[in-house]
């Protein structure tokens, strides 16, 4: 952070607060502000009602205090203010990746739940700060959205779309939809030509089709194409729209341990590759049913040469469905 802040020339009010409007284009407006205890403010305005919605999903962030306070006649204020001092430079990390995924929203309800669902991720971060994703989990993660914006249009629906993403919650494949599942890896430009399998179960379907589908990632800063990992979380956001996909979307951010944090604005990936393979009998793999006995918890490497003749068109994936 800089050293200077957006508090800095903002007065102590006598009463109410004072407040400076963040420079961001945003469906709600947003500001700055600072309240008769000097204390740094961040505040969203919203028109309508939106009690029940925010006592539904509101969040409990310890060290900022989260408020929806009736505004002018017709508005209200979802206020964030921060306790101590202290950590005002985290909090201006907050606010600031705050107002950029409040761009991305085009109405009041959506723009609460964009909000929510933000401050929810920096709680989960804010409660255990080591959890910084590794380079590897960075690939990984950024590779499944990929997919998720695909799916997005493939079956016209965002909130089936999230549905269907469920290797956060421990589905042996990452995405499940109609009778087709898919697992998604990653590679970098760099890596040799092997992938990953991390147990007996992830290329061990009881859904009719299974693919495996890798995505060669390569960062390049410099090219118009580039996205970093905050970046495309941001895109989906926005594409959502409705605030109940938007918390699911949250949910699964949330136990994936990822957090709006500085850290994820590097790499920015351009998507160089991407292969999709159909998994079946014949398919060099290890599976649960055939393992010896005694054997578990396996983990093992497949060369890409020995699966390219079952390599197909990314359109394949989506045929039946």
């Amino acid at each position: 952070m800089p050293d200077s802040s957006p508090w800095d020339d903002i007065a102590v009010p006598n009463a109410d607060f004072n407040v400076r409007q963040v420079a961001a284009h945003t469906a709600a407006p947003c500001f700055w502000g600072r309240d008769t205890g000097g204390s740094c403010l961040f505040i969203v305005e919203l028109h309508g009602d939106h009690t029940a919605q925010y006592r539904k999903n509101v969040v409990i962030v310890n060290g900022i205090d989260v408020d929806l306070r009736a505004g002018d006649s017709g508005w209200q204020r979802l206020v964030l203010t921060l306790d101590k001092q202290v950590d005002r430079d985290l909090f201006e990390g907050l606010c600031r990746t705050l107002a950029s995924a409040l761009e991305r929203a085009t109405d009041f309800a959506t723009s609460l739940a964009v909000a929510l669902a933000h401050i929810r991720r920096w709680k989960t971060f804010l409660s255990g700060r080591n959890q910084v994703l590794s380079p590897e989990e960075v690939r990984g993660l950024f590779a499944e959205l990929t997919f998720l914006q695909e799916l997005m249009v493939r079956l016209h629906s965002t909130a089936s779309a999230v549905e269907a993403w469920l290797g956060p919650d421990r589905s042996h494949q990452d995405f499940i939809f109609g009778n087709t599942a898919i697992e998604i890896k990653s590679l970098s430009g760099a890596e040799r030509n092997t992938v990953r399998i991390s147990s007996e179960d992830q290329l061990d379907s009881l859904n009719d089709r299974l693919f495996l589908r890798i995505y060669r990632l390569s960062n390049l800063p410099e090219a118009t194409s580039a996205v970093s990992l905050n970046e495309i979380v941001v895109a989906i956001q926005a594409s959502l729209g409705d605030p109940e996909a938007v918390e699911e979307f949250d949910r699964k951010l949330v136990i994936q341990k990822y957090a709006p944090l500085p850290d994820y604005d590097e790499p920015r990936f351009v998507v160089s590759k991407v292969n999709s393979y159909r998994v079946g009998e014949s398919f060099p793999r290890l599976i649960r049913s055939k393992l010896p006995s005694g054997i578990t918890k396996v983990t093992y490497d497949i060369e890409l040469e020995a699966i390219d003749p079952f390599q197909c068109d990314s359109a394949a994936v989506f045929e039946e469905n």
